[in-house]
C-alpha cells in the first residue's frame, strides 16, 4: 500500500501536520469533542485528542477504500479463505453467531455445529456448578485447572480475571500454561485430587507445552486416587483428535471441539472458552457472545467514516507508519481487565509481526506495533514517565467504566478523574511559561516541561459485564484485521512461531546425551555448559 496515491497524499499531509500541536488543533476548532466521537454496541470512543485533522480522516479513509477493506470484511464474513497461507476461512465470528444465521465454509453453513458444542458446553458447565458431575469418589468438584498455552490460556485467563465479578465463587480456577515445571507444581500444590477438574486444550493433542503439563497432571491426580480409571472423571479434552484423547484415557464423550477456521488467539468464545462459562455460567457466556456479535455487526455494516474498529485501526497505522511509533499502549482503568493488555499482545503481534505482503513480497512499511500496558493507577507510577516526557512517541488506548462493580467510597470518582487527567497532561503538557508561573526556579523549568501532543483515545462503556467484554475484544480484533488489509499482510496466520519450537525439539535430546553438537559456536557452548551443570 505504501505506493498507493492515498498513500502518498497522506505522507505529504504529514509533512505539513507532523508539527501542529493539539493546543493548537483544540484552540481553533470548538467542535472538534463532539465531531471525533463515536458510539456503537454500548462503546463510546472519544478520539478528539489524536493528531488529525478532517484532512487527514478523509485521506486515511481514502487509503481504506484505495486497500479494498471493504471487500476483505465481506470476504471473511462469507467465509472466504482469507488465510492465503494456510488455505482457511477465517470464521471466529462465526463463534457468536445467534441460531439461524448462516454462515459458510467450503459449501457447509457452520453456525449449527458451533451451537451444538455451545449446548454441550452449556451442559457440562451446569453439571460441573451444580456438583452434579463427580470426582472417582464421589465427591464434586471444587478446582477447575485449565491447561493450554497461547490462545489456549491468554483468553480463558483474561476472561476469568475480567468476569470474576460473576463467577461461582465456590469453584476455584486455575491456569497452567508454562512449560516450565514451577507452573503445574505451584498450581496443584495445595489442591485435592478428589476435587480437581482439567481442561485439557490443544486442539490436535500433541502441542508439546500443553501435553507435557497434562501428563505431569495425569501423574499428580493418579499418585492420589491410584487408578486409571479416574483420569475419566477428572480430565476433560478440548480438542479435535479423538484417537489422542482417548488413549490419554478421557471419555471422548467429555470432548469439545473447535475448527480449523478458528484461529488460537480467537477462540476464547470457542470451546477453548469452556473454563469461563464454567466460571460465570452459561448465560453469562452468551451475553458475552452477544456483545462479540453486536460489534461485528457494526463493523460489517457501518459505514467507515463511523466504524469504531476502522477509525482506531486507521489511526494506529497512521501513527505507525508516518509518526514512526514502534508501540501502542493499552491502559484499562479497571483491576478486573489486568490480563487485558497481555491477552492483546497475542492478538495484535502475532496476527500482524509479518515482514511480507500476501504476495511474498517484503514489506515498505512499518507493521505491527508493540501492544502492551497495566491496569492503571498501577501504570502511572512506573512507566508514564516515559510517555509524559520521554523521546519516543507512544499513542495510547484509556478504558474506563461509568460505575464500578465494587462501589467503595469514592474510589470509583478517583479512578475516572485519573483517566481524563492523563489524556488532559498527554494532550495538552506543560509550557514553561505555566511552569514559571508557578514560581518555579529557572534552572528546574526544563524539568518540569511537558510537551504534550502525546496522543490518546479514551474508551467508555457503562459497566464491565460480559457483553461489554465481549464487544470490547471484538473491536480489537477488527482494529487488527483494519490494519492487516491496509499492511497488506496476512493477519490469520503465524509462521514466526515455528523455527524455534522445531529446533528445541533438536535440541532436548542433546541436552540428555552426550553426542557432537551441530549448531552455531554460542549455542554449542551454551549446550554444553548446560550438560556439564546437569552431570553434577
Amino acid at each position: 500500500m505504501s505506493t498507493s496515491t492515498a498513500w502518498s497524499a497522506l505522507a505529504q499531509h504529514y509533512k505539513a501536520i507532523e508539527k501542529t500541536h493539539l493546543r493548537e488543533l483544540f484552540a481553533t476548532d470548538p467542535g472538534r469533542a463532539e465531531r471525533y466521537a463515536l458510539e456503537a454496541a454500548g462503546v463510546f470512543v472519544d478520539f478528539s485528542k489524536n493528531r488529525i485533522t478532517d484532512e487527514t480522516l478523509k485521506l486515511l479513509l481514502s487509503l481504506a477504500n484505495e486497500a479494498g477493506l471493504k471487500d476483505k470484511i465481506a470476504a471473511m464474513f462469507s467465509g472466504e479463505k482469507i488465510n492465503i497461507t494456510e488455505n482457511r476461512s477465517v470464521l471466529h465470528i462465526a463463534l457468536r453467531a445467534p441460531k439461524g444465521t448462516q454462515i459458510f465454509s467450503d459449501g457447509k453453513d457452520v453456525v449449527p455445529e458451533v451451537h451444538e458444542v455451545l449446548d454441550k458446553m452449556s451442559g457440562f458447565a451446569d453439571r460441573v456448578r451444580s456438583g452434579e458431575w463427580k470426582g472417582f469418589t464421589g465427591k464434586a468438584i471444587k478446582t477447575v485447572v485449565n491447561v493450554g498455552i497461547g490462545g489456549s490460556d491468554l483468553g480463558p485467563v483474561m476472561a476469568y480475571e475480567a468476569l470474576r465479578h460473576y463467577s461461582k465463587r465456590d469453584l476455584q480456577f486455575r491456569f497452567v500454561s508454562n512449560v516450565d515445571g514451577t507452573d503445574i507444581a505451584e498450581a496443584t500444590h495445595d489442591l485435592d485430587q478428589e476435587t480437581t477438574l482439567f481442561l485439557i486444550a490443544s486442539k490436535t493433542f500433541t502441542t508439546l507445552e500443553t501435553m507435557t503439563n497434562a501428563h505431569t497432571a495425569r501423574e499428580w491426580l493418579l499418585k492420589g486416587l491410584k487408578d486409571e480409571k479416574a483420569v475419566a472423571n477428572h480430565f476433560v479434552a478440548i480438542s479435535t483428535n479423538a484417537k489422542e484423547v482417548a488413549k490419554f484415557g478421557i471419555d471422548t464423550a467429555n470432548m469439545f471441539g473447535f475448527w480449523d477456521w478458528v484461529g488460537g488467539r480467537y477462540s476464547m468464545d470457542s470451546a477453548i472458552g469452556l473454563s469461563t462459562m464454567i466460571a460465570i455460567g452459561p448465560d453469562n457466556f452468551r451475553q458475552m457472545l452477544a456483545g462479540f456479535h453486536e460489534m461485528d455487526e457494526h463493523f460489517r455494516s457501518t459505514p467507515f467514516e463511523k466504524n469504531l474498529p476502522v477509525i482506531l485501526g486507521l489511526l494506529s497505522v497512521w501513527y505507525t507508519d508516518f509518526f514512526g511509533a514502534q508501540t501502542y499502549a493499552v491502559l484499562p482503568y479497571d483491576q478486573y481487565l489486568k490480563r487485558f493488555p497481555a491477552y492483546l499482545q497475542q492478538l495484535t503481534m502475532e496476527s500482524n509481526g509479518k515482514h511480507v505482503t500476501l504476495q511474498g513480497e517484503h514489506v515498505a512499511h512499518d507493521t505491527g506495533a508493540i501492544y502492551w500496558g497495566e491496569p492503571g493507577t498501577n501504570g502511572q507510577h512506573s512507566f508514564y514517565q516515559l510517555i509524559h516526557q520521554g523521546t519516543r512517541l507512544i499513542p495510547a488506548d484509556f478504558i474506563g467504566f461509568m460505575r464500578s462493580l465494587n462501589a467503595v467510597g469514592n474510589h470509583h470518582d478517583l479512578l475516572m478523574a485519573n483517566v481524563f487527567a492523563q489524556t488532559e497532561a498527554l494532550a495538552f503538557g506543560k509550557t514553561a511559561e505555566q511552569v514559571k508561573a508557578e514560581g518555579t526556579a529557572d534552572w528546574l523549568v526544563p524539568h518540569r516541561v511537558f510537551e504534550g501532543n502525546r496522543p490518546s483515545n479514551t474508551i467508555l462503556a457503562e459497566e464491565l459485564t460480559p457483553k461489554v467484554l465481549g464487544t470490547l475484544v471484538a473491536l480489537y480484533e477488527h482494529i487488527v484485521f483494519t490494519q492487516g488489509v491496509i499492511w497488506n499482510i496476512d493477519s490469520f496466520d503465524q509462521w514466526g512461531v515455528e523455527l524455534g519450537k522445531v529446533l528445541a525439539m533438536r535440541i532436548v535430546p542433546e541436552l540428555e546425551g552426550a553426542g557432537e553438537l551441530k549448531h552455531d559456536t554460542s549455542t554449542n557452548a551454551l549446550i554444553e555448559r548446560y550438560r556439564k551443570a546437569r552431570r553434577k
